[in-house]
């Protein structure tokens, strides 16, 4: 009898180690890897961050581009570490999700174009041009008011085909935050958001799919994050800016456009740069956040950990993928910002 009970003992004792080191090597796992998901707008940066981010630390980002809908979503439902949205949250709407958000980097949005008679050369377009493409009233290439500002350009008798984002997308929120603030009909019909009610045109997953289908429909527009039309060697069409100057997107528009922003951590941040003022100014710029749940917890810290990393390391690999980094003031805004909620 008392063999048994030494014997059922030392299984026990057996299973609660077993147990123990099941535990230890979750928690190892789970410190080795956090999970983000949201915007498509900076997958490009994030993934070039977390990929020297490892390499230094051991530490592993996952991060899915999914859409600013979809970040928003997974974040207020706790089921990633972190989400991302170039859709700005306004206090109220954080403060009833119990999260905090912070800019992470600044860029551009761009209209990109699939014209074969035009290859290679960049047509002018303004925000009202736009957004009646957009709005399917003006149909053709040749239409008088496209011709209007690209008078030596010969464009083609050809019905235009619209392609915009089928997703919850920031990129979109930035876009159509631009069209409403230049066209009172846009502003109307349609306002600005992460998901419209669009008039005309096919519809894209993510920065990816808007490209993808952009690239391979001939006589086609849409609009991507300009790293992507970078990396599809699409050409985009410069934009009249709300000096009346034509401006080409790029670094230095990115950043005369920033350099207007009010970002403030009293109200979280939140900030639009769409029609920024300056004549160099690129109109369809907008910052794009992180959003955290409101806990002081080792999740939470460990994702500090890697934008502060981020803020330190990674300027110099934002520029060359022509993202804006944050100002160094920002920054030091963003790190006391923290320590009120996570630290």
């Amino acid at each position: 009898m008392k063999c048994l009970k030494s014997l059922t003992l030392s299984k026990f004792f057996i299973v609660i180690a077993v147990m123990f080191i099941l535990l230890s090597f979750s928690i190892s796992s789970f410190a080795q890897m956090l999970n983000g998901a949201g915007a498509s707008f900076p997958y490009p940066l994030y993934s070039s961050w977390a990929a020297a981010y490892h390499k230094e630390t051991g530490i592993q980002i996952n991060y899915q581009s999914i859409g600013s809908g979809g970040g928003i979503r997974q974040i207020t439902e706790r089921t990633v570490h972190f989400g991302a949205s170039d859709l700005p949250l306004k206090p109220e709407e954080l403060e009833k999700a119990g999260l905090i958000q912070f800019p992470a980097a600044i860029g551009g949005v761009v209209p990109i174009i699939n014209v074969p008679e035009i290859k290679g050369k960049k047509i002018t377009l303004d925000g009202i041009t736009l957004a009646e493409i957009f709005l399917g009233e003006i149909t053709k290439w040749n239409d008088p008011k496209i011709k209007a500002l690209n008078p030596k350009i010969n464009l083609p008798d050809q019905p235009i085909t619209v392609v915009h984002r089928s997703d919850g997308s920031g990129t979109t929120s930035i876009f159509t935050h631009y069209l409403s603030s230049v066209s009172k009909k846009w502003a109307d019909q349609i306002g600005y958001g992460t998901s419209v009610n669009w008039k005309t045109g096919l519809g894209g997953k993510g920065n990816e799919g808007v490209a993808n289908y952009v690239k391979r429909t001939p006589y086609s527009i849409g609009y991507v994050e300009f790293a992507y039309a970078v990396q599809n060697r699409l050409d985009t069409a410069k934009m009249k800016n709300s000096a009346g100057q034509i401006v080409e997107a790029n670094f230095e528009s990115f950043a005369n456009a920033a350099a207007s922003a009010h970002l403030d951590a009293k109200n979280h941040f939140y900030a639009w740069m769409t029609n920024a003022p300056g004549k160099k100014a690129w109109p369809i710029t907008g910052a794009t956040y992180i959003l955290l749940a409101r806990e002081k917890n080792d999740v939470n810290k460990s994702v500090i950990k890697f934008f502060d990393w981020a803020f330190k390391n990674g300027d110099n690999t934002a520029k060359k993928l022509d993202y804006v980094p944050l100002p160094q003031n920002v920054k030091d805004k963003i790190r006391a910002y923290w320590g009120l909620y996570i630290k």
